[in-house]
């Protein structure tokens, strides 16, 4: 089907960003793809119009730059394309202790993680809501239910994911405009790389594809669902941590981090 609306995605060059770029196509949605690695947006978009027929535009921006967001969104408005549905995707973490990781690697996360998302949101939710229809998707992660030793930053950046995105879902009860958190737990993606987390007890222990995870958020954004939280294993830590001493879930963690 062809529904004349646009979706656009952050971090769309790999990973759970292309797989929603892929599930958007796939439905119709006319995609405006964003990443910092140009050429491979182009490849991307060639794929996606030729096997959906769907129009592509392709905007490659760094993300971790302080303006690269308003400059985005400023130059989706000079297109004249109005963005029907924000899938905020952009991120990435640093490992290590705090006293040992790179600041600079870590203000680029925040700028990512949080500034950035928050920027999008900010400047695309007006429109939304002057049309009385539109949906956003934050991409949060099973990190936000606790803090995390040895990925401190990264864990508070999702954690105000969380936060931000659900406190956003509630002021727009009374609209017909979405927010949804997406808290996937250890995917099958570049992130783990860049992080240098392969062989972390948490990424031994088992990741979940890419493209199931993106499914489960396209349904939940689809459905209006404010949290989705991709397997059933991740629901279960998810839920556990609520009711365990902070310093039970503070070693735990710690633990699953660590790498062998």
């Amino acid at each position: 089907m062809n529904n004349n609306k646009t979706v656009l995605v952050t971090g769309a060059s790999s990973g759970i960003g292309l797989e929603f770029a892929k599930l958007f196509a796939k439905d119709g949605y006319h995609i405006v793809l964003t990443a910092r690695d140009e050429q491979k947006l182009n490849e991307i978009a060639h794929q996606l119009k030729a096997q959906y027929s769907v129009d592509v535009t392709i905007l490659a921006r760094d993300l971790s730059l302080s303006d690269a967001a308003e400059e985005l969104t400023a130059e989706i408005m000079a297109k004249g394309i109005e963005i029907d549905i924000l899938i905020n995707n952009a991120g990435f973490a640093a490992y290590g202790p705090f006293i040992e990781t790179s600041w600079k690697e870590e203000k680029d996360m925040i700028q990512v993680n949080i500034t950035a998302l928050t920027t999008l949101t900010k400047q695309l939710l007006p429109d939304m809501i002057k049309r009385n229809r539109g949906k956003i998707l934050n991409v949060a992660s099973t990190a936000a239910f606790q803090p995390g030793p040895l990925m401190a930053v990264y864990y508070a950046t999702k954690a105000y994911v969380l936060s931000f995105s659900e406190a956003i879902d509630y002021e727009l009860r009374n609209t017909n405009v979405s927010v949804t958190a997406l808290c996937p737990g250890a995917t099958a993606t570049n992130f783990e790389k860049r992080a240098s987390l392969e062989s972390s007890r948490l990424f031994q222990s088992g990741a979940m594809d890419a493209h199931e995870v993106a499914l489960s958020g396209y349904t939940a954004l689809i459905k209006d669902k404010a949290l989705v939280i991709p397997g059933i294993k991740n629901r279960i830590l998810a839920s556990i941590v609520r009711f365990l001493p902070r310093k039970t879930v503070l070693k735990v963690v710690h633990y699953v981090q660590d790498k062998k």
